[in-house]
């Protein structure tokens, strides 16, 4: 039986294959051209301590539905208030409900980077979110291979795309270092069960090495979690679902951010 990265995977080859028939090349780059000046997302990172990454999804193969009812650009303002250091934007439009359109939406509405989310196999989906207005773009490392991945990462620095290597295990780690990687995320949730354990990226992220901005993500929903994972070392986090289902996002950005000011 396949895991749900397969089945996600399996479909964005066939999806981003009808993409390509869907828009021409031309139009991409016309896009790239009147693309505005690239916004530094490790810069943002490391300007804030906690960093947060609040991201835009209006579903999840694990939570279901989250929020269709606002939109990306009004959510994406109201983190941008806040005080998130940037915005994630999951464009993947089967399991998540995520579209470019929102990509380009969040980009026009806020001053943050903004980082395009997707299960990229296809230099395309590169291009694709370069043009529609991201500053970094994810590459997960268990769906790609070490040749295909240094490939991703040289392409996405030639479209002034920072790349954001995903890994789950210390080996992933070890091949986001050996293609260059400045930015690793550490997603706590192993994408073949789906099952979240938030010390993973406590773990690895002691193994990275310094200099390398490391991005945890997945299974974060209170202050007293971000403090323990500082306290490993980390400084920025990627947070979903408990800022989405949250009734004013700008406030749920503010407790995460005023971390030291909570005991729980």
């Amino acid at each position: 039986m396949l895991s749900v990265l397969q089945r996600i995977v399996a479909q964005r080859f066939h999806d981003v294959h009808a993409e390509r028939r869907a828009i021409r090349e031309q139009t991409l780059q016309a896009m790239l051209d009147e693309r505005g000046a690239h916004r530094g997302f490790a810069t943002a990172l490391r300007g804030t301590t906690p960093a947060i990454v609040a991201e835009v999804k209006h579903a999840s193969p694990s939570a279901g539905e989250i929020d269709r009812e606002r939109g990306a650009a009004e959510i994406a303002s109201a983190y941008e208030q806040g005080g998130a250091a940037a915005v994630s934007v999951v464009v993947e439009p089967r399991c998540f409900a995520g579209r470019h359109a929102d990509l380009a939406s969040v980009r026009a509405a806020v001053r943050l980077p903004v980082l395009c989310k997707d299960f990229v196999i296809d230099e395309f989906q590169l291009w694709k979110a370069a043009a529609f207005g991201a500053d970094a773009v994810l590459l997960i490392a268990a769906i790609l291979d070490d040749k295909r991945l240094a490939q991703f990462v040289a392409l996405a620095a030639a479209l002034s795309l920072e790349a954001v290597v995903e890994v789950h295990t210390p080996q992933e780690l070890q091949r986001a270092i050996a293609v260059g990687a400045h930015v690793v995320g550490i997603n706590n949730r192993d994408l073949a069960t789906m099952a979240v354990d938030v010390g993973v990226a406590s773990r690895l992220a002691r193994l990275a090495p310094k200099g390398c901005v490391t991005l945890a993500e997945s299974g974060y929903a209170r202050p007293s979690q971000l403090r323990a994972a500082m306290d490993a070392g980390i400084n920025a986090f990627l947070i979903g679902e408990a800022l989405m289902r949250a009734p004013d996002p700008a406030a749920a950005v503010r407790m995460m951010r005023e971390v030291h000011a909570w005991s729980e």
